[in-house]
Formats: structure tokens, sequence, C-alpha cells
């Protein structure tokens, strides 16, 4: 059965999920409001603490299952499950609290990660302060999943709709939009889909906070997480401690515009490559940074003309953004584009096993968070205007998803990001992030007003907190969560990490 690197935009760059380039799925070694709905609650210490499952297994990660209200506007009504891990502090007479973490996605598993973190480099002050939890999101993994019935060959096609050169691609492709979400529509677990948001995993993460007892919820949470605690910290403003947001969505989360701006991450994050690929004459891409991107558009015309070795255009660009996550990855990508101009053997990853929870999950959040275009029209018009303004992705990331025939079913509105309650939240970003691009991470400063502070770095790639080497964000980050100390205003991290130095931000 044919496979195709397209997969690799579903397993990173489309989960939007933030993981340190070394990381892997083997065991790490380690080092309210009225608006709620949270009308019942579980009686703190009713979670079970006992081995985790095979494939989150870590050394003393701890494991459990909280139970939820499907629907929290009907709290007694059917419930579902959410799987929940815990790393806990070493230092009980140092520990304040718990700190909850997210990794990205949506789609992704959590379980395991507070067991990478601290594999990764969570300095021990904070290992030391907190008891790190984790959870695979109602939906996700673990906890109950939802799914939408995807075959082998859909799922190895991705997420992302295929390049659309012309008005008519983008019509074709809106067959098979629409064909994907009827099988969610119509799959088994289809009575979850309008209950699979942001705002309920919010509510899910208040119910666990109680379960723990735990007076307040301190938080860090990267890519996709970011938005997920920006929700979390506006539904519950008085029950959040220290929030900090890494790699950052804009204050409409995955919706259509965060959709688009991958495109604009690319081209932000393009010229750090170029740079590479001049610089290292063994890979033949070109001796300058604008032959090398003159490279880009030669290899991606050459595969959509015809694919080598079941890798097309769109393919192409797939690996290209989702390699470009990490600098470590950027000899790996140099390889792969050498590779396709000399006819080399091209390296096909394998699928993960979870690859259709992982797709399905997805779907759900992003389609049913907000209201997509739900005409072929307007996708037209994103097109056309994306393909000139991003012309590396924009005619991919602009394109129609099955979110335009999404379910019309919406039990709330998104929630709305904003400035009420107290100034209690850090955000950290890379200036060059092709997942979640800067302008992204400003809207959503902007929406925070005086509850948050920002720390950008002046290095690329997509997460800061702990994996990136910048002492000037790291050292922040930190000191927030150990002391509660942050900056007295935005900050802007010089790209040199050994002397703290630092400049104001553009704006």
């Amino acid at each position: 059965m044919r496979r195709s690197l397209s997969l690799a935009f579903t397993a990173a760059a489309l989960t939007v999920t933030v993981l340190p380039a070394s990381a892997s799925t083997a065991t790490p070694s380690l080092p309210a409001s009225a608006t709620t709905g949270a009308t019942t609650t579980p009686a703190p210490g009713t979670l079970r603490w006992g081995p985790c499952p095979q494939g989150a297994a870590a050394p003393r990660l701890q494991c459990s299952t909280l139970e939820v209200p499907l629907d929290y506007r009907h709290p007694d009504g059917r419930k579902i499950e959410v799987a929940v891990s815990r790393l806990a502090s070493e230092k009980p007479s140092r520990r304040r609290g718990v700190l909850l973490t997210n990794p990205g996605g949506p789609g992704g598993s959590g379980l395991i990660y507070p067991a990478v973190l601290a594999a990764s480099g969570l300095p021990r002050d904070v290992l030391d302060s907190y008891d790190i939890i984790g959870l695979d999101p109602r939906g996700v993994g673990r906890s109950t999943p939802v799914t939408c019935d995807l075959t082998k060959e859909q799922q190895w096609r991705g997420n992302f709709p295929p390049y659309a050169h012309t008005a008519a691609d983008v019509a074709r492709e809106a067959g098979y939009a629409r064909k994907i979400a009827g099988q969610c529509e119509s799959s088994r677990t289809a009575w979850m889909l309008p209950h699979i948001t942001t705002a309920n995993t919010a509510r899910d993460m208040d119910r666990l906070r109680t379960a723990l007892g735990e007076p307040r919820l301190s938080y860090l949470g990267a890519s996709y997480g970011s938005y997920l605690g920006a929700v979390y910290t506006t539904m519950f403003p008085r029950r959040g401690d220290r929030i900090v947001l890494d790699s950052n969505l804009g204050p409409g989360g995955y919706d259509v515009t965060a959709m688009r701006l991958f495109a604009r991450g690319l081209e932000d994050r393009f010229p750090d490559f170029a740079a590479f690929a001049a610089g290292h004459p063994e890979y033949g891409l070109g001796s300058t940074p604008r032959q090398v991107t003159a490279k880009f558009y030669e290899l991606a015309a050459r595969l959509d003309a015809k694919p080598v070795q079941d890798v097309n255009g769109t393919a192409f660009r797939a690996f290209t953004f989702e390699q470009l996550y990490a600098d470590s990855s950027m000899p790996q990508l140099a390889k792969f584009w050498q590779a396709v101009d000399t006819g080399g053997e091209l390296p096909l990853p394998e699928p993960p096993a979870d690859l259709e929870n992982l797709m399905a999950s997805r779907f759900a959040v992003v389609c049913g968070d907000s209201r997509w275009p739900g005409t072929v029209r307007e996708y037209q018009r994103n097109v056309f205007i994306d393909r000139l303004r991003y012309p590396m992705l924009g005619g991919s990331t602009a394109s129609i998803n099955p979110c335009a025939y999404w379910p019309r079913e919406r039990t709330e509105p998104p929630v709305r990001i904003n400035g009420k309650g107290p100034s209690n939240v850090l955000m950290v970003q890379n200036e060059r992030d092709p997942g979640t691009p800067l302008a992204g991470a400003r809207e959503l400063r902007r929406a925070f007003g005086g509850r948050a502070t920002m720390v950008t770095v002046d290095q690329g790639g997509h997460g800061v907190y702990p994996y990136g080497g910048n002492t000037c964000a790291n050292d922040a980050a930190t000191a927030f969560l150990t002391t509660g100390e942050r900056p007295a205003r935005d900050l802007a991290c010089a790209a040199k990490p050994s002397n703290h130095a630092s400049k104001q931000p553009n704006s």
C-alpha cells in the first residue's frame, strides 16, 4: 500500500506539537465563573495512582483516570474518561503545588510529557517545586478516544490539502474534504464530536485540579497547548496560579487564521535553512541563500509534475516545513533535498501507531472549536491571496479541508481571550517559529493586555522552554515558575544566549 511523506504534516506540523528534536516514543530517562458549566466536582483524593500503561511508562511516572461529564451542561449525564499522569516532587518540603502540562496538538497525547520534560532539561528547581501533571485530553489516546474510521490510505494522505495551483484544484479537493467530514459524523463516536472542544478540555483541567485537592493550578503549555492554557485562564481566571505559554497560537486558537498562518511561518523560518544550506556546499543546493530558495521552487515544481518514490510536491513542502521545527533537523532536510535533486533513495517514515486517533481528534477540536468558511469560493479566494503572498505553502494551507463541511451543531461559541483576571501569564516565543508564527503570538499578547508579559527570542524553530538554549528566555520562565517573578515589561532576548543580553522588542 502506498506511503507518503505527507504524513510528516500529520505527525508533527499539523498537530502543532512541541517536543525536543531528540525525543522519541522510547521511555525517557529522568534527571469559575458561571460560564464554565462546572456544577459538580469530584471529591479531593479521588484519583488512585498506579503504574502507567504500556507506551507511557517512565521511571517515577504514575497514572490514573478521571471521570468527567461528556456535556458540562448536563454534569450528571453521560461520562467519559480522561487519562492523567503525575511526576511527583521528590522534595515535599519545597513543593508548592501542581504544574499541569500540555505538549500541543490538538490530538497529541500528553500522558508521558512530564517525563519527557524532566529528561529534556526542565530545571531541578521546577521539578522540586511541583508535581508535574500530564494528561491525554478528552478524545485522545488513553482517554475515551474518538475516531473518524479513516482508512490507511486516508491516514497516509495527511491532514493538509494538496497544494492548489488553481481554483479548480480547490474545487476538486472539496469532494475529499466532504467525505472525511461525513465519516467523522457517521462514526461510532460521533456522539462525542460536539463535546471535543478546547473549552471542555479546560473544564476537565479544572475538574482535575479539584480531584488533586489543589486550590489553584500552574500550567506549562506549548503550541496548541498555549491556546488551551489561554482558554483555561480566561474561563477560570482565579484558579490559575503561574501560567507559562510557549510557542503561541493567536487568540482564535487553531482556526482558519492559524491554518493560513502556517504559510507565513514557513516564510519567516526558511531564511535560516537557506543560510545553513548555502554554508554547506557538500549538499549542492546552492552557494547563496537566494540559490537555495530557487532550489526549493525548482524541486517542488519537479515533484508536482512527476512524483518520485510516492513523494509529490505537497509532500516535499510538508517535509520541508516539518523539519524546520528544530535547527538540529536541518542536516537531515538538506540530505533529503539532495536525494530529491540527484535521484537518491528517499526515506519514507513509518506512520505512528495511533495515527487514526491523532487525526480524528485533531479534526474534532479544530473543526469544532470555531466556524470555518463554508463555500468553495471562499477557499478559492484565500488560496489566490496566499499563493501570491506566501508562495512556498500558501496554496496548501489556505485550501479547503473537512472543517468546511463539519456538522453544524455547536454547544457554545468559542472562548474569547481577554484581559480580565490577575496578571499571571508569561508568554515565551521564538521570532521565527514556523508552526506558531510571531504574528499570532503578538495578537494573543494584545488580547491578554495587562494580564501577560511576553519574552521573544531571536531564534528560529518551534518551542522555547526548556528545549532551547537561550538562557535569557529559559531563566525568565524558570524564575516565574519558582519565584513568581516576571520581567517588568515585555522582553526580547538576543540570539546569543551566553551573555543574557537582551534588547527591547520592536512592538
